[in-house]
């Protein structure tokens, strides 16, 4: 069997990372897999490209230069939405002539358009799409928040400038209705049984299988490493860690102030000093100002991708918060779990999917700061063994796992009559 996973990047980004795991855990199982994306980062044999970098540039600029003027030129939402007006077509390359399975994974940013999309779609190869967000559900939005039309149509998109009843969304999800005028094998992956819920119940999407199948974790990589060791590592001190990572801390949607909030609550009610505490923050940040509202002692280690390094920051971690509004699945808190540390979130999205209750982390009642405090709380206080919470990561979530899910996805529909 011979399968193309196809995303934008290599490894920069969560889809690509998820992505490169993924075609990686297949080739060690025996799948003939490749991956083929607009920007490579490694020397890897099994990964291809697919443009040049001049029309790739041209690809993007146009795309983003669209939405900036539909937005009002205004650039505060320029990259919450996407409209795959640009793109390659990889059916002429000897990657996908060679493929059994096509997977798309995430595929914005001047790599696929709409026309090269329907055409993979109409080439008669089965086709797996892994929604790491929710755009191929949506009309332009990778994230709808709390709007639902969606479900219907997408219009007067809270994203653009212009209120008009019909706008980009309402053209660009009337273009994405033609993937249902034929019958394509296409098969949507949810990395969460949340997101899932939100594909079925899309105009778009719902009317195709979509199943269930989670991002994968590297156990080689991360690694528990001793508490004490780990914390000596990184010069921390204090008797209580928390962690908070993301690619960028001060985007809206992941919560920091309610970060803030519930640390300033533990400590206004004297459940922990503030001198007890040690704060380590991972992730790009464009208001380095916010750093100083934090009430107890912290360290910011700037971005971090290396997974050696991740893994100290986890094991010294007694607790890993996600104040995210919503996760389509929450990558670093299985990553926490595997390294020893005890996971807190909202409750209502993609987390729900890795954590139990009081089990192997804490869910908390969604956008509430209070419940936040009293999950953190809960976490810095639990007796928990660091051991068994990478046992569950390896029964769920590893490399393994995940892969053989997949072949069986690829199986049951390349023998599908």
């Amino acid at each position: 069997m011979r399968v193309l996973i196809v995303n934008t990047s290599e490894r920069i980004g969560g889809a690509a990372v998820a992505a490169n795991r993924l075609t990686e855990a297949l080739i060690d199982n025996g799948v003939k897999a490749k991956m083929l994306v607009l920007h490579k980062q490694s020397d890897a044999i099994y990964v291809g490209t697919a443009g040049t970098q001049w029309v790739n540039k041209w690809n993007f600029l146009l795309e983003r230069g669209i939405i900036w003027l539909n937005n009002g030129m205004n650039r505060e939402h320029l990259f919450k939405v996407s409209i795959a007006n640009t793109g390659i077509d990889i059916t002429d390359t000897q990657e996908f002539r060679e493929a059994d399975v096509i997977h798309l994974h995430w595929i914005n940013q001047g790599f696929l358009s709409l026309k090269s999309i329907q055409k993979i779609l109409g080439s008669g190869k089965p086709v797996v799409w892994t929604m790491h967000d929710m755009w191929p559900a949506t009309g332009i939005c990778h994230h709808a928040y709390t709007c639902t039309n969606f479900e219907s149509e997408c219009r007067a998109c809270p994203f653009l400038g212009k209120s008009a009843a019909e706008d980009l969304s309402t053209r660009v999800f009337r273009r994405k209705l033609l993937w249902q005028k034929d019958t394509f094998r296409l098969t949507f992956v949810a990395v969460s049984e949340w997101l899932a819920q939100r594909a079925r119940s899309s105009m778009l999407t719902g009317s195709f299988p979509v199943k269930v199948i989670s991002n994968p974790i590297s156990l080689s990589n991360f690694v528990l490493v001793d508490r004490n060791d780990a914390r000596s590592a990184l010069d921390v001190r204090e008797p209580y860690v928390i962690t908070f990572g993301a690619a960028r801390i001060d985007e809206p949607i992941k919560g920091f102030d309610y970060l803030v909030s519930a640390l300033k609550r533990l400590v206004d009610q004297g459940h922990f000093r503030p001198d007890e505490v040690r704060l380590l923050l991972f992730g790009n940040i464009r208001q380095p100002e916010l750093l100083d509202q934090i009430p107890v002692k912290y360290t910011y280690l700037g971005y971090v991708d290396e997974e050696d390094r991740l893994s100290l920051v986890y094991s010294a971690s007694n607790a890993t918060v996600s104040a995210s509004h919503y996760e389509t699945f929450g990558q670093t808190l299985v990553e926490a779990q595997a390294c020893g540390s005890l996971p807190v979130a909202f409750k209502g999205s993609g987390p729900d999917d890795i954590i139990s209750h009081k089990e192997n982390g804490y869910l908390a009642d969604y956008l509430s700061a209070e419940s936040l405090a009293d999950g953190i709380r809960w976490a810095l206080k639990a007796d928990i063994d660091a051991r068994n919470l990478r046992r569950s990561v390896a029964r769920r979530f590893s490399e393994n796992v995940v892969a053989r899910r997949y072949i069986n996805l690829y199986e049951s529909i390349l023998h599908h009559d």
